[in-house]
């Protein structure tokens, strides 16, 4: 077992995961430094999804390395990996996953509650990263009351209130228009750099790949069109998103 790169937060090596025998990932390596936007691009069904899980935590990769500042996330128990991605992970899926009995501004701020912070701080956080994205209308009603898009502008809200060091966001914008999606995405990609959160996003639109500042591209499971690491740094060359596949 290899110690990843002393500049890299987020390393991983040789991951396979074949989920009900059918190979998502075969032998994908990448590394994410320190603040940076790292977007993962490909086709529906190239791995994508399955390659944010397994470097979050959520799968555990049949085999390869998966290191977060210098821990092993590959060697850590279930209860282990659920208390890192509690303190030190946050996540934004395809799906909002609100709890249906909260209101929206109780559905963002439930990170800070869980950690015991004062309701009225906690609420205070969520109304201001709400009227960030376009929904502080959203605020005092549930999860049924609304559309799909204010349910994901919440869900995006609750993954950033707690400034997490790391955001894996796995197709963040597919329950919004385009031009709402792209408006959400500059919001969580200027939030991310003016507090210095490293994301990892996957998405299989050019447009949105822009805002990153490196993509990486899968097909079928594999990472295609990568420079392999230098020798002397350990950094990756870069790819570009709009590969043609």
């Amino acid at each position: 077992m290899v110690a990843p790169p002393d500049n890299d937060v987020l390393w991983a090596r040789a991951l396979h995961y074949s989920p009900n025998g059918s190979p998502a990932l075969q032998g994908v390596s990448l590394g994410v430094r320190e603040g940076e936007i790292l977007a993962v691009c490909g086709p529906r069904g190239s791995g994508k999804s399955s390659l944010l899980r397994c470097l979050s935590g959520r799968l555990v990769p049949a085999e390869g390395e998966v290191w977060y500042d210098s821990t092993p996330l590959h060697t850590m128990d279930r209860h282990q990996r659920e208390q890192l991605r509690r303190e030190r992970f946050g996540w934004i899926g395809t799906e909002p996953g609100l709890v249906p009995e909260l209101t929206g501004w109780e559905n963002a701020a439930l990170p800070l509650l869980l950690r015991g912070a004062a309701r009225s701080a906690a609420k205070s956080a969520a109304l201001d990263w709400l009227d960030r994205l376009d929904a502080g209308d959203c605020a005092r009603r549930r999860p049924h009351q609304l559309r799909q898009d204010q349910c994901q502008r919440i869900a995006i809200a609750r993954a950033l209130i707690t400034l997490p060091p790391l955001l894996f966001a796995d197709e963040p914008t597919a329950a919004l228009h385009r031009a709402d999606g792209n408006q959400v995405l500059r919001t969580l990609t200027a939030a991310a750099r003016s507090h210095r959160i490293t994301v990892l996003m996957t998405t299989g639109d050019p447009d949105i790949a822009a805002l990153a500042d490196r993509t990486v591209h899968l097909l079928d499971g594999r990472r295609i069109g990568a420079t392999p690491f230098h020798a002397a740094t350990g950094a990756e060359g870069r790819d570009a998103c709009s590969l043609s596949v």
